[in-house]
């Protein structure tokens, strides 16, 4: 189901840690990144805080320039954003900041939480996730019932190290500051799990006085059925790489990529590449693979359109051609309608040989884009 974008925002010492064990809470930024910070948060829908924090920071988690906030109103936005805090429990104290600040706010916790939590009177939309707190279900209930479509989360560590391991952040806008924290005791950005494998892509970097901001998207694709935030990216990309096609009346216009488990890009390609009327876009891009890189066997295809079932311009289909490269993870964002072919089915033809299929309706409009004008056949 569709989930806001996600963006973590921390900052962190020379050695990773959040914060020191001293009684006032450790200022790593400056106020040229407090201000940027306030920038962001004036950018997105929604901002989400862990328990942890509430307790240990007690923050307001406000936009702070009034002027950001009348820009919110004229755009027909509330002046603050949603405020969301999760907690298991429901254990918190009703008089913290977070609720008595601001605009709206909200309480994700689990059944016995939510109980405990209207039992204390937190001043709170409280929202009941069940037995156990489930982030995929968390963030597509403040898609659906919120309209939270950009979601800064603001810590802690523990809240960080879950939506990263369990692939759900689209990005870390990471602030390095230039001091040490040395104690064991003290909180990390992020604690031990499973991560995801290769490396993260650069975005940016950027001096704000004395500290860094670096900005990161994950590249490495899911394993199976759910989901991950680079999937997303990647399949964004094909549906770019749809729009560099020669407008067809006969056929498709298509964007494919390939990637590796580790985020590597193997190959890209688009419908009538190279000025070939008959090639698809997985089959141009698996051209450029040699059939023996032991990568393709772990890969995943991203492709606009449904890789095809049948086709009279080559020998074989794309669905085919996927399977014979190894390949046994495909995501795309659109299922073949019966334009030019009746029944189309390469989803069936490569789940019936074992193949995961992953359809991320979100990004069909830009898929449908470029075959606008077929609409009416």
């Amino acid at each position: 189901m569709p989930h806001p974008y996600v963006l973590l925002s921390a900052a962190v010492s020379l050695d990773g840690y959040l914060d020191d064990t001293g009684p006032e809470r450790l200022l790593l930024s400056g106020p040229e990144d407090f201000d940027r910070v306030d920038e962001v948060r004036a950018s997105v829908d929604a901002i989400l805080i862990g328990a942890g924090t509430i307790r240990a920071d007690n923050p307001r988690l406000l936009v702070n320039a009034p002027e950001r906030r009348a820009a919110r109103v004229a755009e027909g936005r509330p002046a603050y954003p949603l405020k969301v805090a999760v907690s298991g429990s429901g254990d918190l104290d009703p008089e913290a900041r977070f609720w008595h600040t601001g605009g709206a706010k909200v309480l994700c916790t689990s059944d016995r939480g939510a109980e405990r939590a209207r039992a204390h009177g937190i001043a709170a939309d409280i929202v009941p996730l069940g037995a156990d707190l489930d982030w995929r279900r968390l963030l597509t209930h403040l898609y659906d019932a919120y309209g939270v479509r950009r979601l800064m989360v603001e810590g802690g560590g523990l809240i960080h190290t879950q939506l990263l391991t369990q692939g759900l952040a689209d990005e870390l806008q990471l602030v390095l500051a230039p001091l040490f924290v040395g104690d064991p005791d003290s909180a990390r950005l992020f604690g031990p799990g499973t991560y995801q494998g290769g490396r993260l892509r650069l975005l940016e970097t950027r001096s704000i006085g004395d500290v860094v901001l670096m900005r990161y998207e994950p590249t490495a694709p899911g394993t199976g059925p759910l989901p991950v935030a680079a999937d997303h990216h990647w399949l964004a990309l094909a549906c770019e790489l749809a729009d560099r096609c020669p407008p067809s009346e006969t056929a498709f216009s298509v964007g494919a990529v390939v990637v590796a488990a580790d985020g590597t890009e193997l190959a890209r390609g688009h419908s009538r590449e190279g000025g070939d009327p008959t090639v698809h876009a997985e089959e141009a891009a698996l051209a450029g693979i040699d059939p023996a890189d032991p990568r393709l066997a772990t890969a995943t295809v991203y492709s606009s359109l449904e890789p095809c079932a049948r086709r009279t311009s080559r020998p074989e289909p794309c669905a085919r051609l996927i399977l014979d490269a190894g390949v046994r993870r495909v995501v795309t964002a659109w299922r073949e309608p019966d334009t030019f072919v009746t029944g189309a089915d390469g989803s069936g033809v490569l789940a019936a040989e074992g193949a995961t299929v992953v359809v991320l309706p979100e990004h069909r409009e830009a898929a449908e884009a470029p075959n606008s004008h077929l609409s009416g056949r």
